[in-house]
């Protein structure tokens, strides 16, 4: 497997173990601490995580049957910006971080779109 697909499949493997783990500390230890608004806004953060490491998964799976697909490679790093500003503000905001961070979300949100673009374009080109 060539080292960038490599990478890919390894950091989306990690993302998704991530996002596992989060889930769990939400269900378990943030039940008790965190008001219902806050709890659904983690469990927003691991939906959107969760599935767009699945999807960074795809794409890297992809890569390694289209090696030559910039579109793929940017796939991936739009996605993976996405999930760590999206979902990492989320977290962080669930956790008491300051409103004001919650500016970064729609960067998050916008670049996660952009993965998703950038993966029709490689499917388009191919």
């Amino acid at each position: 497997m060539p080292a960038g697909v490599r990478l890919i499949v390894l950091v989306a493997a990690l993302l998704g173990a991530l996002g596992v783990v989060f889930g769990a500390f939400g269900a378990h230890s943030l039940r008790q601490r965190l008001s219902p608004e806050l709890l659904a806004l983690w469990q927003t953060a691991v939906q959107y995580h969760l599935w767009h490491a699945v999807a960074m998964l795809a794409v890297g799976l992809l890569s390694y049957q289209l090696p030559q697909q910039l579109w793929l490679r940017a796939a991936a790093a739009l996605l993976f910006a996405g999930i760590v500003l999206f979902s990492g503000s989320l977290y962080a905001l669930a956790l008491g971080a300051p409103r004001p961070l919650g500016a970064v979300t729609p960067f998050g949100g916008l670049a996660l779109i952009a993965g998703w673009v950038c993966l029709a374009m490689a499917a388009f080109r191919a």
